[in-house]
């Protein structure tokens, strides 16, 4: 695979941006039309095939739901004046609202009205997804100034049976065993949360297409914890040959990058992202396993217990505009979403090449200098390059993998595997052959 640097990540991050402004003011939800559309633009981008799953299929413990869309929602004031117009914004629906056409006082009205008293001036999101019932989100400070009286009250709405639509990006590799990356892609206007993880996904897809890949790639847009439950129902035959995978949300604000191991807390996919951000240099954290959240939640459920980890910046309700209006374009940055794609791009190459390797002089140091691999000059300091040489040379015995070799010296993964096919190609080192027993599907 060829090093995963993209080439003008400003370039890239500005064309991130440019595509989560173009998605932003669609009404997606965890099913419908806005789903649908967003998917259809997500073609441009990556070779995405459209999934339709019929409303009422069992999944697990799970019913796949009615299908909700929606054309108009209003309220207008005894005189006639609209105060909430769900064209203005689509945070101002309750999502999954049931069809209403009323007249009614505002005391009735208010039973049915959101808001953030803490943050008056935002829209918060609302959902009932479950429960059938409507409303309308709003600013504190519209709500404040409602005079009594009557209302009207329109949600032009229809929850009927249909389908749960999801995307998945399937690139084939030289193994058959898979990398899953999986983003939700139900929030409507919502930039951070998650058309930035939709952004990231779609053009990693597109990145890796162009490439030679080691393995095969799985990348699902999925609407939030229904979607993954449905998709992991209708591939469960697949997920045994599935050996890493990230979940991607949260990804374009300006804070540091944040990384949510895995249930299992110390799969490849943990360590390499471990190893990538301690070299990065970049402000990180990273924290343990909990199953609340996103939909890691459910990759990692015991029943499958996957080696997938979740990668954002600001995690979910640490960051003010959450869930609120004010996560909007403006609120993610183009560096932000470069950022995290080239953090993707190096955990991704890590775990392309990382492999075991057998020394195949163990005994004693074989002589690097004769090679040209070690200096000329003694006395002298052991040279970066050559402190990676003599690394892998040491803990290639068959057990350690690249990986292992790099956290164990504290030397970055790419001198380790730069090392490693130095001592290859003079005939120092061996690359065990690796046995791949799962089927391509």
């Amino acid at each position: 695979m060829a090093s995963p640097q993209i080439q003008n990540t400003a370039s890239t991050g500005e064309e991130m941006h440019a595509l989560v402004r173009k998605l932003y003011p669609i009404c997606r939800s965890i099913t419908g039309e806005g789903v649908r559309e967003t998917l259809r633009i997500l073609e441009q981008y990556a070779p995405i095939q459209v999934y339709e799953v019929p409303s009422g299929t069992a999944v697990f413990d799970w019913t796949v739901p009615k299908e909700w869309n929606i054309k108009e929602a209003y309220i207008k004031d005894p005189s006639g004046r609209t105060v909430v117009d769900f064209r203005q914004h689509n945070l101002h629906i309750l999502q999954y609202s049931v069809p209403v056409r009323a007249r009614m006082p505002l005391s009735e009205l208010r039973e049915h009205l959101f808001t953030l008293p803490e943050q008056p001036d935002r829209i918060p999101y609302r959902t009932s997804y479950y429960r059938e019932a409507w409303g309308f989100a709003m600013t504190h400070r519209q709500l404040s100034e409602l005079p009594e009286g009557e209302y009207e009250v329109v949600i032009d709405s229809k929850l009927e049976p249909g389908h749960l639509t999801y995307g998945e990006c399937r690139l084939p590799g030289r193994r058959a065993e898979e990398i899953l990356i999986s983003t939700h892609v139900c929030h409507p206007s919502l930039a951070n949360d998650n058309l930035s993880g939709i952004a990231v996904a779609a053009f990693l897809a597109g990145i890796l297409q162009g490439r030679e890949r080691e393995y095969s790639y799985r990348l699902v847009f999925v609407p939030g914890l229904i979607g993954p439950v449905t998709w992991l129902a209708q591939n469960e035959a697949a997920t045994p040959g599935i050996r890493h995978g990230l979940v991607l949300t949260c990804l374009g604000d300006p804070g540091g990058f944040t990384y949510k191991k895995s249930r299992r807390g110390d799969a490849d996919i943990d360590r390499a992202m471990a190893h990538v951000l301690a070299h990065d240099g970049t402000p990180y954290r990273i924290i343990d396993f909990s199953p609340v959240g996103y939909d890691e939640r459910q990759y990692c459920s015991p029943g499958f217990n996957l080696p997938l980890g979740c990668l954002m910046r600001t995690p979910h309700g640490e960051f003010p505009e959450y869930h609120t209006s004010a996560d909007n374009p403006d609120f993610v940055t183009a560096a932000s979403l470069g950022g995290a794609l080239g953090l993707c791009l190096r955990v991704l190459d890590v775990l392309e090449k990382n492999r075991k390797c057998i020394n195949l002089y163990p005994r004693c140091e074989p002589q690097l200098g004769k090679r040209g691999l070690y200096r000329t000059v003694g006395g002298t300091s052991a040279a970066y390059a050559e402190l990676a040489r003599l690394w892998v040379l040491n803990l290639s015995d068959g057990d350690h993998t690249l990986l292992d070799i790099a956290v164990r010296s504290g030397i970055p993964f790419e001198a380790v595997a730069e090392a490693a096919g130095e001592l290859e190609r003079h005939g120092l080192l061996e690359a065990l052959q690796v046995h791949d027993h799962s089927t391509k599907s």
